[in-house]
């Protein structure tokens, strides 16, 4: 009996690493799919948090493309290792803070050394010619294979006739005429082929799954950055920047003001480690501080949330403020105007 080979697909839960993954199971190959977790992926987080759309079914889309296809997940923890990514990318930045080459470079790396201890023959991805325009550009696509050291280990079924020949298609472990030349932006073809295959409900072909790629998630990782006068970040950091409302009125703290129940309920498991300010006359928002604060500060602060309370427009409202390792007390203040809220305070 001829050999079943086996490749290991870059899961990311979008609609091409799907049809990537499906186009090589239609040729007999063995798959198991690799989901590699930096913790700025958008799904599972803000969307399970808000009370908004609760009547949409919420779910890791990674897991559920390994479900439509049958095949294993192993999800990767790197989110210590992507730190140096992020902070130091050799190729730069998107339109934001996204280091997409530099990240699919890390990733398929990480996927060959993983195909090696894993006795694997070769990696797939999902990538399509065209598509992204930092990653995944005709001349940036050699640097991929090149610079990761997958060499032609990498086959990219959607668009490989547009690419040269890898070891996979010149040994005859795949059919390369069975393979695509997809290429572009377009995602048509993509949606025809999910269809051909049965595949329904999956996640949106245009939407990216990854925070650093949004302009407003990018600004509030910068301000964090210059707040704290260093480039590096903690697994809560990149959760609370996911939520809430940023104010910084001024350069050594800013607040994080809950916008709804859902993100009010989520911080509530931060209040042991930050100073944080509740409304008590009235329903209102729970609110973090991230940074020193003085007595003055807080009153000020106090004022601020209290604009967000259902007391806005009264002339007390009564807060609880809680500093890390302390009993909390109550504070009476006037709301502030709206149009004391200055919009450069918003990050």
């Amino acid at each position: 009996m001829s050999k079943q080979y086996k490749a290991a697909a870059l899961i990311s839960g979008g609609l091409d690493s799907l049809l990537a993954a499906k186009v090589m199971l239609e040729q007999g190959i063995h798959v198991e799919g690799i989901n590699f977790f930096t913790g700025f992926c958008v799904e599972g987080h803000t969307a399970a948090i808000r009370k908004k759309h609760q009547d949409k079914p919420k779910r890791n889309n990674a897991l559920w493309s390994a479900e439509q296809l049958g095949i294993k997940l192993h999800i990767v923890d790197i989110v210590e290792e992507y730190k140096d990514v992020l902070i130091n990318p050799k190729h730069g930045y998107g339109a934001n803070m996204n280091p997409c080459l530099d990240c699919k470079i890390f990733m398929v790396k990480k996927a060959k050394q993983w195909i090696e201890e894993n006795d694997f023959d070769f990696i797939i991805t999902g990538e399509v010619m065209g598509q992204r325009p930092m990653s995944q550009r005709k001349e940036v696509m050699p640097v991929v294979v090149n610079e990761s050291g997958a060499g032609d280990l990498l086959l990219r079924p959607l668009c490989a006739k547009n690419l040269p020949k890898t070891k996979p298609e010149i040994e005859g472990w795949v059919d390369r005429e069975k393979l695509l030349a997809f290429h572009g932006r377009n995602r048509k073809p993509q949606m025809a082929l999910a269809k051909e295959f049965g595949f329904e409900d999956y996640a949106a072909p245009a939407g990216g799954c990854c925070f650093l790629t949004d302009e407003n998630y990018a600004t509030k990782l910068v301000d964090l950055w210059q707040a704290r006068s260093s480039r590096d970040y903690e697994m809560d950091d990149i959760m609370l920047l996911k939520i809430g409302r940023h104010l910084r009125p001024k350069p050594y703290f800013k607040l994080i003001i809950g916008r709804e129940e859902g993100e009010n309920k989520f911080m509530q498991g931060y209040t042991k480690l930050y100073t944080n300010i509740k409304t008590v006359s009235h329903g209102g928002p729970l609110c973090l501080i991230d940074g020193p604060v003085d007595k003055a500060d807080l009153e000020f602060a106090a004022q601020m949330v209290a604009r967000y309370s259902q007391g806005k427009n009264e002339a007390a409202v009564t807060l609880s403020i809680s500093r890390v390792g302390e009993e909390p007390y109550e504070i009476t203040v006037q709301p502030l105007s709206a149009d004391a809220i200055k919009q450069e305070w918003h990050v």
